[in-house]
Formats: structure tokens, C-alpha cells, sequence
């Protein structure tokens, strides 16, 4: 137990000191991550005392959420909505999930829909800015696993800095009990992401992501990561993600078809 908890604490502080070890030359939009990291769709930025509210809606080839394909590698629609005021936000984001082949039924965990609800605060000391907040991973409707239930909660603090066109995010989520009472766990991740010249009305831009699973049960650890190109044109944008994990299929993933390496295609108009 003493070596898992020096793992995680590595982990965290690995994933913290990432985004605060450089003097920026300026500070961005800290946390434009949603086709790279965990979270679904960032918060909005700093409205100062204004309140604000952002819609998207889009589809992807293949749900893929920390390396593990949510839709058995097929496509879904996704959307949700964002409000900030201040330095506070929330949101809600929903997509499709389809977790066992076939029919599902009793005990099969089963579910064809995800609803995040999620909500924080976003202060800055001088050019860090910092995300402090909680998400509920919400399946409507879900059959349980063998009497697990799949509702989870994560509470996430992360940490973003930019030196010119280069952003580099830390961020590390904790949940009491994961995904079907899979038991505690913690996931440090570290992203980073570097703004590419604009080509006529196209803005690209490159992004990574490493993270791993740290949980009670040493087995149900992995780690996964991607890398992909985003590509803005107004309020659309178009991104091409290449995902893997060193998953072998007997650690949280549980199938190794789902989670090893893929090409990802997805597409989301942000409003307004």
C-alpha cells in the first residue's frame, strides 16, 4: 500500500508541477482541452460579471473517454450546455454510450445514455489559472452491473499555464467510487496543446494527452493517451485524434478490443 500511495502521490505532483514549471509569456484560454483530456467540453472563459451561456452540439466516429471506446466503436451525437459568471460555471453535457453487445438486460450494465453535470470555479493567481470543481457521470435508465450501480462522482483540480502559442494543462480527479463501484480511485492527467499559423479561414491547432488510473485494486490500473489535430473554422470544429492505452483487457477496461489504438473523427458547432 505504501508503494501505491507513493505511485499516486508521484502522479498527482507530476500532473500539478506540469502545468506551473514555466514562466508564460502569456496567459490563454487555459483549459480548450475537450477532444484531448477528460473533460467534456471546457468551461467558458472569464466572463467578469456578465453572465454567460454557450451551446455545442457535434457527433464523433467513436466515443472514446480515457482510452476506452464508449459506443462499442460506433458513432454518437453529442451536446451539452455551458454558463459561467465570473469565475464560476456549470454545465451539463449528454452523449451516447453503448456498453455490451446485443440486447444487455438485467445485471448486463447496459446504458444508452451518459449525462455529466458538472460545475466550479476558475481563479487565477496572476498568469496560472486554476480549475477547481465536481463532475456527476449520470446513465438514465441504466441496467446495474451484477447490482452495481454506474453513476459515479470526480472531484478535479488542475492547474494551466501558456507560454506563447504553447498551453500546458495539469489536472488530477479523484472519485470515492468509480464507474459501476469499481472502488477509489485517481486519475493524474497532462496535456498540452500548441496553436499552428492560420491558414485562410482555418485556425489548427495540435494537441496531447497522458493519464492514468490509479485505483485501490492494483490490477484495475492503465494508462492511456492521445494525440490529434484540431482544425476551427468559426464556430465549427473538426478534430482527428489518434487514441491507445497499455491496456491488456484485465485491468479497468475489461475488453482490450475497446481500448486499444484507433483513429478518431469528430465534429462540434459551438454557439454562440
Amino acid at each position: 500500500m505504501n508503494t501505491k500511495l507513493g505511485l499516486i502521490s508521484s502522479a498527482v505532483a507530476l500532473a500539478l508541477a506540469g502545468a506551473v514549471a514555466a514562466t508564460p509569456a502569456n496567459a490563454g484560454d487555459w483549459f480548450n482541452r475537450e477532444a484531448a483530456g477528460s473533460i467534456k467540453d471546457a468551461p467558458m472563459a472569464d466572463s467578469g460579471r456578465s453572465f454567460e451561456l454557450a451551446f455545442n452540439i457535434g457527433g464523433t466516429s467513436d466515443y472514446v473517454f480515457r482510452g476506452i471506446s464508449q459506443t462499442l466503436e460506433d458513432p454518437t451525437v453529442q451536446g451539452g450546455i455551458d454558463a459561467s459568471y465570473g469565475i464560476f460555471y456549470a454545465g451539463v453535457w449528454a452523449s451516447g454510450v453503448d456498453f455490451v453487445r446485443g440486447d444487455g438486460g438485467t445485471g448486463s450494465g447496459d446504458a444508452t445514455v451518459e449525462v455529466d453535470v458538472y460545475g466550479g470555479i476558475k481563479p487565477k493567481l496572476g498568469p496560472v489559472g486554476f480549475d477547481l470543481g465536481v463532475i456527476g457521470y449520470l446513465y438514465p435508465g441504466a441496467e446495474h452491473l451484477a447490482g452495481a450501480d454506474l453513476d459515479y462522482l470526480e472531484i478535479k483540480a488542475g492547474a494551466s499555464y501558456s507560454i506563447g502559442k504553447l498551453s500546458l494543462t495539469g489536472a488530477v480527479y479523484y472519485s470515492p467510487d468509480q464507474f459501476a463501484e469499481s472502488g477509489e480511485a485517481w486519475t493524474p492527467e497532462l496535456i498540452a496543446a500548441y496553436e499552428l499559423p492560420s491558414v485562410g479561414i482555418f485556425s489548427p491547432s495540435i494537441s496531447g494527452t497522458i493519464g492514468s488510473y490509479y485505483f485501490d485494486a492494483d490490477a484495475l490500473d492503465y494508462t492511456y493517451w492521445n494525440v490529434g489535430l484540431s482544425v476551427a473554422v468559426e464556430k465549427l470544429t473538426l478534430d482527428f485524434r489518434y487514441h491507445d492505452t497499455d491496456s491488456n483487457g484485465a485491468d479497468f477496461c475489461a475488453d482490450r478490443g475497446l481500448c486499444d489504438e484507433r483513429f478518431v473523427f469528430s465534429a462540434k458547432v459551438a454557439l454562440p
